[in-house]
């Protein structure tokens, strides 16, 4: 056991413990708010642009965070993220007292919270290339969907169970005291020194030399938009609270968020077959067109069970992807350009599903939500193909 990366690495295991208890309520928070949306609505399409909100200020804060995190003290500015989220989460609470719930406040909520998480997420990818040994890249990969298997099915489970026999208020409170908690295991992470800055640039110069470097690299070109096809097009969370009207009503709604990260969380165990693959441009593609099967299978369920299989096949080949995808991020870029980097990472796999929920959002009030499913399922797929046949070098990359 001493072995484990969490036993020998204090940092590593405070920033580990820290984000596993945050992402419980982040989890929370995630079924809630388009319960809540749908709730006062009736509107898929409103559910929708809720997606599309979050994903606004992430364009622009992604990018932000990632020139930040390459000049400040990246534990300082996880710091200051979580303190502000904690914050909205405060006032999520506040709102689903009112009644009704104003509706413009959620989406200006919405809209805040993401901007900060997209301060957020380049410091943290960060800091964990700077507290782990190379050798241990692929092992935080499966570190990272072990803790987003518990996290994504536990989180939403309880947080459909709360919507059903509490409230709303419940879940944004819990998210809230989660925060708080993390906020505690950042401030006792140690000897993380500030980046020392090789070229004293402007913000904007800083961003171009990041999205330099990743142009070129095919390989983290073909890692970006296999995964940004496979959520724009597989990824229909925004039909999951009309969809659980149709299966067995809002008491069955945390399942169905929670189903991918039960698929994830049986895989991840099993992890240890990945870290004598050396071909992870392949293993990220093959993963991401299984994923756009298991999303086909999922439009043609008119079972609950068999719904939920789909959507947990789902969750392990994502959670695959995903091991390679971290492992590739963290041996092809240089220390220095890693906060940047993964401002655009950050972009490339957070806003597809953002973009993915609008999509399926308006397709299923045109054509119906079967055929919203489906056709994204099979898109997925196609777009795939398309990226592997045009990035060579990402399909044949070998880890060094």
């Amino acid at each position: 056991m001493k072995d484990m990366l969490i036993f020998r690495n204090r940092n590593y295991a405070l920033l580990y413990v820290g984000q596993f208890i945050s992402l419980f309520g982040t989890m929370i928070t995630s079924v809630a708010l388009p319960y809540q949306i749908y709730k006062e609505t009736h509107s898929t399409i409103m559910v929708g642009l809720l997606s599309l909100f979050q994903l606004l200020p992430l364009l622009v804060t992604a990018l932000l965070g990632g020139v930040f995190a390459d000049r400040h003290h990246r534990r300082t500015l996880l710091l200051i993220a979580e303190s502000l989220l904690a914050i909205a989460s405060l006032a999520l609470m506040w709102n689903a007292f009112l009644t009704p719930p104003n509706i413009s406040l959620i989406f200006i909520i919405a809209f805040l919270m993401a901007g900060v998480t997209g301060m957020h997420r380049p410091a943290l990818t960060g800091i964990v290339q700077q507290i782990v040994a190379k050798e241990d890249f692929i092992r935080t990969g499966a570190y990272s969907g072990f803790m987003y298997g518990i996290g994504m099915t536990v989180g939403p489970a309880v947080g459909g169970l709360i919507i059903a026999h509490v409230d709303l208020a419940t879940t944004f409170f819990i998210d809230f005291l989660t925060f708080l908690i993390s906020l505690i295991a950042i401030y006792n992470i140690n000897n993380i020194p500030k980046l020392v800055a090789t070229e004293d640039l402007s913000i904007w110069a800083s961003l171009k030399q990041g999205i330099r470097y990743a142009k070129s690299r095919e390989e983290l070109m073909g890692t970006y938009l296999v995964d940004f096809v496979a959520m724009i097009f597989g990824m229909p969370n925004a039909l999951f609270p009309a969809i659980a009207q149709s299966l067995g009503g809002v008491k069955i709604l945390g399942m169905l968020y929670a189903a991918p990260a039960v698929g994830a969380l049986i895989i991840t165990p099993f992890a240890k077959w990945a870290y004598g693959i050396k071909r992870h441009g392949a293993a990220i593609a093959i993963a991401a067109m299984l994923w756009g099967i298991a999303i086909i299978g999922l439009g043609l369920s008119h079972h609950l069970w068999l719904a939920l299989f789909f959507l947990a096949f789902s969750g392990a080949c994502d959670s695959v992807s995903g091991l390679f995808r971290s492992a590739m991020w963290n041996e092809i870029v240089p220390s220095e350009l890693r906060g940047r980097l993964a401002g655009i990472e950050m972009i490339s796999y957070l806003s597809g599903p953002r973009l993915g929920d609008t999509e399926a959002g308006l397709v299923a009030a045109a054509f119906g939500i079967t055929a919203s499913i489906i056709s994204g399922g099979v898109l997925c797929i196609v777009g795939v193909g398309v990226c592997c046949y045009y990035l060579p070098k990402f399909w044949r990359y070998r880890a060094t």
